[in-house]
């Protein structure tokens, strides 16, 4: 009896003991996975900074483009907030950083910046040098904000205004428009290039299609949706591409 009993425990624990063995364990190297999944797609941040361009004047605030760009990462599973704008029509570098204190936003960090400023500096015949030094600043505002992280900064150049229907009418210097704009882009990217910034390139298409009425706004100087999708749809191309969340 007591040797029945002693072999039905052997076997019971010979069993136990494989079970045991036999049972999936978890790693964690999957539980990290999986949390850094949810982290790095789900309630991303996005800031824009910039002027009119940003703001969407002219354009319901879904056909802007940073409305625009949300919407089309978020078909590719990366899924953003609303955007933060700080931008208003009409503003220069100076007041946009006059716009980014008056939000109140130091100390805050976003998983993505971008930065379009300087058309008004141009067209107010503000100084290239001018530009530059307060340009620098923004873009290390930008770059703060966005944790120190520079792939996660994109600059976007100045269209040029002067191809539109407003500048026809107001007999605008095509020419010296383009020249200037030209000049203040090259600053630009070169400041980004030294930095270590992506600095998208919008301007010659819009150069190319921006006279035409489809792609003008209302006022006849600001581009209609169809353009802030153009230019949302590269700003994702390029972040599909060059930047990890």
């Amino acid at each position: 009896m007591k040797c029945h009993q002693s072999l039905n425990s052997l076997w019971s624990i010979l069993f136990l003991s494989l079970m045991i063995s036999c049972s999936p364990k978890p790693t964690k190297h999957s539980n990290s996975n999986k949390h850094s999944s949810i982290m790095n797609h789900k309630n991303l941040s996005y800031l824009a900074l910039g002027d009119s361009y940003t703001i969407g004047e002219g354009v319901p605030v879904n056909q802007t483009y940073p409305a625009q760009l949300v919407e089309l990462l978020k078909a590719k599973k990366l899924d953003f907030n609303n955007p933060k704008i700080i931008a208003v029509t009409g503003w220069t570098t100076d007041e946009l950083q006059q716009g980014i204190k008056a939000a109140a936003i130091q100390g805050e960090t976003y998983d993505l910046v971008t930065l379009l400023i300087g058309v008004n500096n141009q067209y107010r015949g503000r100084s290239i040098d001018n530009y530059k030094e307060e340009f620098t600043g923004l873009l290390d505002q930008a770059i703060g904000f966005a944790k120190g992280n520079k792939s996660h900064v994109i600059v976007l150049s100045i269209p040029d205004w002067g191809v539109t229907e407003f500048a026809r009418q107001q007999n605008v210097n095509k020419e010296k428009v383009a020249q200037e704009i030209d000049a203040f882009n090259q600053a630009q990217k070169e400041i980004c290039q030294a930095k270590g910034i992506s600095f998208l390139d919008i301007t010659e298409a819009y150069r190319e299609n921006g006279n035409l009425p489809e792609n003008q706004a209302e006022d006849s100087l600001h581009p209609s949706g169809s353009i802030y999708r153009y230019w949302a749809e590269k700003l994702a191309g390029h972040i599909r591409e060059e930047v990890k969340f």
